[in-house]
């Protein structure tokens, strides 16, 4: 972006991990968004990255990302390679993650104390061309330069709750 950066997050994310906290290392991790849930907090420029241009959520619903291997880089840092689709072109990629640990915490469901639920802390980072999967619109700005910029940062921040 030439003008500044616009941060967005996705308010419908659900996914699946495989991990045994005794080694601190996922085994498998898989995650589907909800693509039509994009929210930047300008609503027409929300509706313009839902459109054709960018996700083309009509015709691309979800992005998915589903993870293959792991390989452990630090006491609780890894690397996730995996595969992310988007707009229906999937690309092996990696994703940087840290654990950031886990904890006990009270569970409520339709006002009732279900007891604790222990949940888990990761945040993960990667990068990605747009232009990898098939998202090239542009506009050129008027003292010249581009709207939109090639590379896209995404930041990840996850809690997984134990189904046991």
């Amino acid at each position: 972006m030439m003008v500044t950066y616009v941060r967005g997050c996705f308010k419908n994310v659900h996914g699946a991990l495989e991990f045994d906290p005794a080694n601190s290392r996922p085994s498998s991790v898989e995650v589907k968004i909800d693509a039509k849930e994009l929210w930047t907090g300008e609503p027409n420029r929300d509706a313009h990255l839902r459109s054709a241009d960018f996700s083309d959520v009509d015709n691309y619903p979800t992005i998915a990302f589903k993870g293959s291997e792991v390989e452990l880089v630090g006491d609780h840092d890894y690397i996730v390679y995996g595969d992310l689709t988007i707009r229906g072109v999937t690309k092996k990629m990696p994703l940087q993650v840290a654990y950031l640990g886990q904890w006990q915490t009270p569970w409520w469901e339709d006002n009732v104390d279900k007891g604790p639920k222990t949940r888990a802390g990761f945040v993960a980072k990667a990068s990605i061309n747009r232009h990898d999967f098939g998202v090239s619109w542009n506009s050129q700005l008027e003292r010249s330069g581009l709207v939109v910029g090639d590379i896209v940062e995404i930041t990840i921040d996850a809690e997984a709750i134990s189904e046991r």
